[in-house]
């Protein structure tokens, strides 16, 4: 068989003209980036009623194994098409730390891809690159301002404004920059998170049109002065410039899959540091546009789907219809125990003890979110009909369905069975509600995540992040949701504690104001801001010929 960037190359790409009229997108609204990508002035768009039924697709906590999350939502999508349904495809776009460290691209599989992958995966439409100089834009003017007098007073050792670059480089997570003199700038500790992890991408993607957009970086909190009083990008004056780099990279790109479905790839924030789900902006429009609108968030249940419906879906006022959980029974087996080597051979003991992690992720969207959902196995040639028979029952208990899904192989074909539930599904009734409500401490809303949505006992709290709270709260910002930044591993904070962990107690070792995304970020255990490349990093198998032909992307 082909390799997925094989099969991305042979593709039958539409002109995007074309691909926008089956969306019902004028061309008079569309800014070209070449024959196949574009992206859209929403502007015009903008008053339109939403009428599009939202299905997210999210995944069990992630293996070594893999579960195949965008690749299914990008099969399902071109399944509800082939079932003559009006629909959209939203995802994230990748980021290139990943790409070129543990990952070597994230556009989907198979026959169930979204391309120009090569384009996809690498540079794209330059949404990234404004990012990245924008977060670096209020570095420099935060630094400069220091070296100018410093009138508001920063104090350098409250600095939290981190600079950023896309790219997996752990030599530069702590930094001491500034040397060289009195010229050269203040010296002072620093460092840099991976552009996904940045404020500014939850910004972007949160905002709902580029006036919302400058009035969240306006909020943006740099730091604090000697008497512990918050210095934003306004102190600094840099609102206006940073939203003139980032005013194209608002709007939402156009593309397509395999099978010409349109799709919108905008924004990817990192969900473990950030919300983790498509922009705002082109989740929105899709609703106008399309009946139904496929989207994902990012990792398991417990870190993509509680952000995308605790604080997306609260801050854009959507509505979902239809959940679904991508499963495979290798990744199953693995929470159950059985070794990486081994997960090719039948083990219904293993999948037995693996399975409550699926069920965990089920009961949190049928009970404590109200919403229907189907768990959809990405199935391999060697999952056995024991093994299937095993999911389907347990799931059933539940009341839950399991549809098998083959759309990597298959394409649309191979999701048919998955989409003719999820119409099932979007015609029921539903009653969505919120893990908790804004209206509660900050605590409160902390130990409702860890307790309702990973099953844990309680929280502990170190000294620093104690003392952050109730500087949050004393500041006005206790009515913020929390975004929790956890390992995607486990339910807990322990990537050790695979399947349904009980009785655990989540640690909260930092808290931070991201006041401009409109959240607090709670960091539980070791979480990374800025990731390292393995010892085999992906970039060792990407190529590009004397004819600029690319290899090794998958």
């Amino acid at each position: 068989m082909k390799t997925d960037i094989e099969i991305a190359q042979s593709a039958n790409m539409l002109p995007i003209g074309q691909v926008a009229a089956q969306a019902g997108i004028d061309e008079g609204l569309l800014e070209h980036y070449g024959r196949v990508k574009a992206k859209i002035d929403i502007g015009p768009l903008r008053d339109r009623p939403r009428k599009g039924k939202l299905i997210l697709v999210t995944a069990i906590n992630p293996t070594p194994a893999g579960e195949g999350k965008t690749t299914t939502s990008v099969g399902l999508a071109d399944a509800l098409k082939r079932l003559d349904k009006n629909v959209l495809l939203c995802l994230r776009e990748p980021s290139l730390g990943p790409v070129f460290g543990v990952k070597g691209g994230a556009a989907g599989g198979g026959f169930a891809q979204v391309v120009p992958m090569e384009d996809i995966n690498l540079h794209f439409t330059g949404d990234f690159h404004a990012i990245g100089a924008a977060n670096n834009l209020l570095a420099a003017m935060l630094d400069n301002h220091i070296q100018q007098g410093n009138a508001l007073g920063v104090d350098v050792k409250k600095i939290t404004w981190r600079r950023c670059v896309d790219m997996n480089d752990r030599q530069l997570r702590n930094i001491v920059d500034g040397l060289g003199g009195r010229m050269q700038g203040v010296p002072r500790e620093d460092g840099f998170d991976i552009t996904v992890a940045s404020e500014i991408m939850a910004v972007l993607c949160l905002a709902s049109d580029l006036k919302d957009l400058k009035e969240r970086l306006a909020r943006i909190i740099v730091g604090y002065t000697c008497d512990d009083k918050p210095v934003t990008a306004a102190d600094l004056k840099a609102q206006g410039a940073m939203a003139a780099l980032l005013k194209d990279a608002i709007k939402p790109n156009l593309v397509q899959t395999l099978e010409n479905t349109p799709a919108l790839v905008h924004g990817g924030p990192f969900a473990n540091i950030a919300h983790g789900c498509n922009s705002v902006s082109a989740t929105d429009t899709a609703l106008k546009l399309a009946d139904y609108v496929v989207t994902e968030a990012g990792f398991g249940a417990d870190l993509g789907a509680e952000k995308f419906l605790d604080i997306k879906c609260r801050a854009a006022g959507m509505d979902p219809s239809a959940v679904v959980i991508v499963a495979t029974v290798k990744a199953l087996k693995y929470n159950g125990g059985a070794a990486k080597a081994d997960l090719g051979s039948e083990n219904l003991e293993a999948l037995e003890r693996g399975l409550p992690n699926l069920l965990k992720h089920v009961e949190n969207i049928t009970q404590v979110y109200g919403l229907p959902c189907v768990v959809a196995i990405n199935r391999f040639v060697n999952d056995t009909d024991r093994e299937l028979a095993l999911i389907r029952d347990r799931c059933s208990e539940l009341g839950v369905n399991v549809a098998l899904s083959e759309v990597w192989g298959r394409g649309g074909q191979g999701g048919i069975e998955l989409a003719e539930e999820v119409l099932h599904l979007c015609g029921q009734p539903h009653d969505f509600r919120f893990a908790y409500e804004l209206d509660r401490p900050l605590r409160e809303k902390i130990e409702t995540i860890v307790k309702r949505v990973y099953g844990g006992a309680g929280v502990s709290y170190s000294g620093a992040a104690a003392k952050e709270l109730d500087r949050l709260e004393a500041m006005g910002l206790g009515g913020l949701p929390v975004c929790m930044a956890k390992t995607q591993y486990s339910l807990s904070d322990d990537p050790a504690k695979l399947g349904r962990p009980e009785g655990f107690t989540v640690t909260v070792s930092k808290v931070r104001a991201s006041a401009g995304a409109g959240f607090v970020v709670v960091q539980t255990g070791d979480i990374m801001t800025m990731p390292g490349l393995p010892k085999v990093p992906a970039a060792e198998k990407i190529d590009v010929d004397e004819n600029g032909v690319i290899s090794g992307l998958f």
